[in-house]
């Protein structure tokens, strides 16, 4: 809310919620005119108790209604100073703004017990007004005016409930509920979504059908049809009890809808959805726990986003997948190695910026070519070059993928350099060894720092092959086990038995004629 808006937004709640319970007083006041009128009046027979009732609206009203009115504008602007102080920006007691919370969430209660008040206090004044007057009295009178009074206060006590209720969640709440959850304001009632049921079955069904039973027992005024009475009766009631029935699907069905659309919002991925309704009901609890939920939601999808540009998407979702503990199984996978030739000797005669943007080229566009074309996962970057792991959770082509994949690297590489080139750079070479076997693949270091990787054999035997292509002058060499693995067949130049580092017995390797673009 914009600041120079806050106070005239406050003073326009206030004068909202003073006006509030108008309309039903207005309505349940007209109700009681008319049967009066119809009824009533007809049953006092003597000009003496038409008179003495007349004096007595005029009497009860002058006194009652200055009360109640006072009464009601009394608990109104009782928290004019705090949200003048709120909307100023202005520091409030807690103690106090606790207590201003609370009678902002007990409104409806006060306008139902003022309304009430003013409305049943009317059966036994008038009917002890009139029996004072000193002529007998119609016995019909004992049942048409407490019908006539009962009637006029369903209809004014549960529609001014409601609509207090309602303006108070459109103006008052949100000045005082702000960035605060008003269903945990201390010692403060709310309705129930169980006490509404109630008050709809008190105006849809005890209002017309309880009008209509009484009116059944009561025995008929002089001068009016029974039956078309009832029914009028009957259709006012059902009319207020269809409007009661309205504002509270304006208070019930409004959350479920705004609980609904963010729900399938977050379906959707879109998780910056919140429910902006304030209650102290048990929606309150319940929007307040579903943005919570949100909350969570966010911060775990930045960290899982933060954590797989570090370890790369695949590999966080395998992580994310597995036991997050130390440990790992053991999976029969290909492994590929990479290395920058001589980029030793580059960095050392190249500006450390220029080095930095050529490594970040070559390793943006490796890794498009291994995760996003073939289904790789590069588990970590060694500097100058890189480790990717084919095969993780399955499948049965990683050897065919690792292949085409170093291929496809070679002819990316190719483009690379012409960029380079061009603008004033060496090129790069890079040597890439292939190798298939078992390695166990998970979660290795301590409690408090662990990395997902793959280790055994199979990794350090890629790593030496790595090496021959150096030594046999080729970019791209692959193991007997990958060539065994290999599903589609392949041209393959076999090379001699290499001997390699840490292997007792000289190994089969073989290189391949990749197509470059």
């Amino acid at each position: 809310m914009d600041t120079a808006l806050k106070p005239r937004a406050g003073r326009f709640a206030l004068l909202l919620m003073a006006v509030a319970p108008v309309i039903p007083q207005l309505f349940g006041s007209a109700f009681n005119i008319w049967y009066n009128k119809a009824v009533v009046l007809p049953l006092l027979g003597s000009q003496q108790l038409q008179d003495r009732f007349f004096e007595t609206v005029i009497a009860y009203n002058a006194i009652a209604y200055p009360i109640a009115v006072t009464a009601w504008l009394r608990g109104v602007y009782s928290l004019r100073n705090a949200l003048r102080a709120i909307t100023a920006g202005e520091s409030i007691d807690t103690a106090l703004l606790n207590r201003m919370r609370r009678r902002v969430i007990h409104l409806p209660f006060r306008g139902a017990v003022v309304s009430g008040a003013g409305w049943l206090l009317c059966i036994p004044v008038f009917l002890l007004s009139l029996w004072q007057a000193g002529s007998d009295l119609n016995p019909l009178l004992f049942w048409h005016l407490p019908i006539s009074f009962l009637v006029s206060a369903f209809i004014a006590i549960t529609h001014s409930f409601f609509l207090i209720e309602l303006a108070s969640h459109r103006t008052l709440f949100p000045i005082f509920f702000h960035n605060t959850r008003a269903d945990l304001t201390p010692d403060a009632f709310a309705i129930s979504l169980r006490g509404r049921g109630l008050l709809w079955a008190i105006s849809a069904g005890i209002c017309p059908i309880g009008s209509l039973l009484l009116l059944s027992f009561a025995p008929p005024a002089p001068g009016s049809d029974p039956q078309w009475f009832a029914v009028f009766v009957g259709t006012v009631g059902i009319t207020f009890g269809l409007c009661t029935a309205i504002l509270l699907l304006r208070l019930v069905v409004e959350p479920i809808d705004y609980l609904r659309a963010a729900a399938q919002s977050i379906a959707r991925g879109d998780l910056k959805v919140r429910v902006p309704l304030l209650r102290a009901d048990e929606f309150g609890l319940l929007i307040a726990e579903f943005n919570h939920m949100i909350g969570e939601l966010q911060e775990k999808e930045r960290l899982r986003q933060t954590f797989g540009l570090h370890v790369g998407k695949q590999a966080a979702e395998e992580i994310l997948a597995r036991d997050p503990g130390l440990g790992g199984i053991e999976e029969t996978i290909t492994v590929m190695f990479v290395d920058i030739r001589s980029f030793t000797e580059r960095a050392e005669r190249t500006a450390p910026r220029d080095v930095l943007q050529v490594l970040n080229a070559f390793l943006r566009a490796m890794v498009q070519v291994v995760e996003e074309s073939h289904g790789g996962l590069i588990n970590k970057f060694l500097g100058d070059g890189f480790m990717a792991l084919f095969g993780i959770g399955g499948g049965q082509l990683h050897a065919d993928a690792a292949v085409k994949a170093g291929c496809e690297m070679l002819g990316v590489l190719a483009n690379l350099n012409q960029q380079l080139i061009g603008s004033g750079l060496e090129p790069l070479a890079i040597g890439i060894g292939v190798h298939t076997g078992q390695a166990i693949v998970g979660s290795i270091g301590s409690p408090q720092r662990l990395e997902f990787t793959a280790i055994g054999g199979t990794v350090n035997l890629t790593s030496r092959i790595e090496s021959l292509t150096k030594v046999l002058g080729v970019p791209l060499l692959i193991s007997e086990a990958t060539r065994s693995a290999l599903q589609q067949s392949i041209a393959l130049q076999e090379y001699p038995p290499q001997k390699v580092k840490g292997i007792a017995e000289p190994i089969r390797v073989f290189s391949l004629r990749c197509q470059l673009s």
